[in-house]
């Protein structure tokens, strides 16, 4: 199929100048492929405006000429989202220049910034204010506002502060047509009917082009106590959350879990790494605590809870990070974990979530009906317990080809993953969004009557279908 015409091109240019479009191969191939390396595709253009209205202006020149809109922010998903399909119609839309960040409201505690702001420099700038933004991710360097905003992300603070969906105050986005729609001033309360800007969080893209935000921000942080318990099973790890829970409240802002052998391979491929206990334990747990209070004796609170989890048979050792460096190397251990497992060979991976007082038992059943259905393949889980969200790896059996095992059956394995996390009425996409990978999975799984619903909010907003084709809804009719 070919690509828009000349006039389209032309215009574009017109508009956005040589530094906001380029029809340049090597200009733009870095963006052409997603971050996993999975899904490479093609585009007309890679358009690069300077705010919100180029945005405007090549949005409506898109929808005039009927020319596809792939919206882009870091390229640091996890679900190919970001990347077009193969036809080379498509105009490739970086956001990344949209990354002027206002002035920040210290007394209310909030923040408006364009859709291009780096998480890492989010979190510098309120940090220079003595603020923080309160979500955080391994790809912080590179993510960006919008691109969490339309995938909702998650991280391992969750737990305490909610998703992105809890940290947007405000929204600013492009309809398919060109139109602006801005509701960037936060009220506390207006019934002036839906809450618009809630369509658009974890649309990925498909229902308009996010390009400006006003977030929440929190108190810095004053203390911080990192703990790592060795626990007898997951099991034990969900008791052990809910004494957390009970003795310290909202002092809790992380509870990671994972079993010995992502720590052990975490060892064996991180030069430098040491476990922090003596002993290996089947599960193991990192808990963080903070507060804002300067006064708060959370190290006491903490020694009092683990001397009642150990006295209660709830953990079977523990110990308290006795240095900002050394709660660090705790998280270090725990961000570690995908890539050595991605060091152990071929792989699938699943980012799914159950009802959380569920998790300790899903994972407990899934891990051996997977690795009995599929001779060889090893299952891992690891991840967010505390907002019943796990990472479910299957690496594939010894000899495995890297690219043909994940094609034929790792698909198989993926399907059985999905099928188990939906009997345990779970969700397929915890915090990575569907993109085009889970496209497919979710048409099988969803339910129709959600599907439908949501097929008909994007005939709404964007009845040409320009914007992000083929990502979270299959087209109408059937799967492309």
């Amino acid at each position: 199929m070919s690509g828009p015409d000349q006039p389209f091109l032309s215009a574009a240019t017109d508009l956005l100048g040589p530094r906001g479009l380029t029809t340049d191969p090597e200009l733009m191939a870095p963006w052409l492929t997603d971050w996993r390396g999975r899904y490479t595709g093609q585009a007309c253009a890679l358009a690069s405006p300077a705010n919100t209205a180029e945005v405007a202006a090549i949005a409506a020149l898109c929808a005039r000429h009927g020319v596809a809109i792939v919206p882009q922010g870091g390229n640091s998903g996890m679900s190919g989202g970001a990347t077009p399909d193969g036809s080379g119609r498509a105009l490739l839309l970086s956001l990344r220049r949209l990354n002027t960040i206002g002035a920040i409201d210290t007394a209310a505690r909030q923040v408006t910034c364009g859709a291009g702001v780096v998480l890492q420099t989010l979190h510098e700038a309120a940090e220079n204010v003595g603020l923080r933004f309160p979500l955080t991710l391994g790809g912080k360097g590179s993510a960006t506002v919008g691109g969490l905003i339309s995938t909702n992300a998650g991280g391992s603070q969750v737990l305490r502060h909610g998703s992105m969906r809890a940290q947007v105050l405000g929204l600013e986005a492009v309809l398919a047509d060109g139109t602006t729609w801005s509701a960037l001033t936060p009220l506390k309360k207006d019934n002036r009917g839906f809450d618009l800007k809630q369509i658009f969080i974890g649309s990925e893209g498909t229902l308009g082009i996010v390009t400006a935000a006003t977030l929440k921000l929190e108190p810095a942080v004053a203390q911080r106590t990192v703990v790592w318990a060795g626990l007898a099973s997951i099991q034990h790890a969900r008791r052990l959350l809910l004494m957390v829970e009970l003795a310290l409240g909202d002092a809790l802002e992380g509870f990671e879990v994972l079993p010995q052998n992502c720590l052990a391979a975490v060892l064996a491929n991180v030069a430098g790494a040491r476990a922090p206990l003596t002993e290996p334990h089947a599960w193991h747990a990192l808990i963080e605590l903070v507060s804002s209070d300067p006064a708060a004796d959370l190290q006491g609170l903490a020694e009092h809870m683990l001397a009642d989890a150990l006295s209660g048979g709830v953990i079977e050792d523990a110990t308290i990070a006795a240095s900002e460096a050394q709660a660090d190397a705790f998280w270090t251990l725990r961000e570690s974990i995908s890539g050595a497992l991605r060091a152990k060979g071929t792989a699938v991976q699943h980012d799914i979530s159950v009802p959380v007082a569920q998790m300790a038992d899903f994972v407990t059943a899934a891990i051996p009906a997977v690795e009995l259905a599929w001779p060889g393949c090893r299952a891992f889980a690891f991840g967010h317990l505390g907002d019943g969200n796990v990472h479910f790896h299957v690496t594939a059996p010894p000899g495995a080809v890297r690219g043909e095992w994940e094609q034929a059956q790792g698909k198989a394995v993926s399907r059985m993953v999905h099928d188990l996390v939906t009997q345990w009425n779970g969700s397929i996409s915890a915090e990575h969004g569907i993109g085009q990978m889970k496209r497919d999975e979710l048409a099988r799984l969803g339910d129709p009557v959600a599907l439908d619903l949501l097929g008909r909010v994007k005939q709404a907003l964007d009845p040409q279908g320009l914007l992000n084709p083929g990502k979270l809804l299959a087209p109408r009719g059937g799967n492309a």
